[in-house]
């Protein structure tokens, strides 16, 4: 324990007493400040999607153990859908015309934490591991990841206004129970042979890591391209842009974030 000594002080040494106290204060709320901006919270311009579309489908691949890396990720502390209010408003426009038709949105991801990106990059640099393979990347080295565009160190993701979403015909039909790395079947497989998604049959599995998951492969039957015309036509048409090697990336084309990457937790 360091004591204060007795006696008068010295010339000076109250005005430094005092600094020594200001400084002390001031460096306290300084770190106060740095602990509130670590918290966990959803910054005010996000929204959870069902404040916004109340009877959206969610089916949040990252939150369980069925997508490639084969376990929950990083960040995913729940099975919702933050977005930037701008996105998630013009998707409520899109819900609105695909209602009409008996259809409704179902959505994989959407905003994604910068830590839940690091996890996929440190699953992509272990080569070894490969129990998921035989259904997203069948034909695929997992070496080539980063070089074919499949995984990279940041994501449109983080900043809140990309989404991964697909159609799903009402009413839902129940969808195939996942069993982790067993019924595993490969991603561009017919519809009813690849896993028992229960969204319209767009030619491929979400996060298929193939050429077929091209939004404009041309190898593909018509129904299954103009299904994929139908979701880009209406994404488009609502402000969004397609990534092209994936069928279900879109992405706000005036997103308010294009340079900034948030990392707080889906919870």
């Amino acid at each position: 324990m360091i004591g204060i000594a007795k006696g008068k002080p010295a010339k000076g040494s109250s005005w430094r007493w005092h600094s020594f106290l200001i400084g002390w204060c001031l460096l306290s709320l300084l770190a106060a400040g740095s602990a509130g901006g670590a918290e966990k919270g959803i910054p005010p311009e996000f929204t959870e999607i069902r404040e916004v579309i109340p009877d959206v489908l969610l089916d949040i691949r990252y939150h369980t153990p069925h997508n490639f890396v084969g376990a929950r990720i990083d960040g995913y502390l729940a099975p919702k859908c933050y977005l930037t209010r701008p996105a998630a408003q013009a998707l409520g426009k899109i819900q609105g015309e695909l209602a009409d038709f008996g259809l409704s949105l179902k959505i994989y991801d959407c905003y994604r934490p910068q830590k839940a990106v690091d996890h996929f990059v440190r699953w992509a640099a272990d080569v070894k591991d490969v129990k998921t393979k035989a259904e997203f990347y069948p034909q695929v080295d997992k070496r080539n990841l980063f070089r074919d565009g499949y995984i990279a160190k940041k994501s449109g993701h983080s900043r809140g206004s990309t989404v991964d979403l697909t159609i799903v015909a009402l009413p839902a039909k129940p969808q195939e129970a996942y069993r982790p790395h067993k019924n595993l079947r490969a991603c561009y497989r017919p519809y009813g042979q690849r896993f028992g998604d229960n969204g319209i049959d767009m030619g491929t599995g979400f996060d298929c890591f193939d050429s077929r998951a091209h939004t404009l492969n041309r190898t593909l039957g018509p129904t299954q391209r103009l299904h994929r015309a139908l979701l880009q036509t209406l994404m488009e048409k609502h402000g969004f842009v397609n990534y092209d090697k994936e069928w279900w990336h879109f992405t706000l084309k005036e997103e308010p974030f294009p340079d900034t990457y948030f990392d707080f937790d889906i919870e």
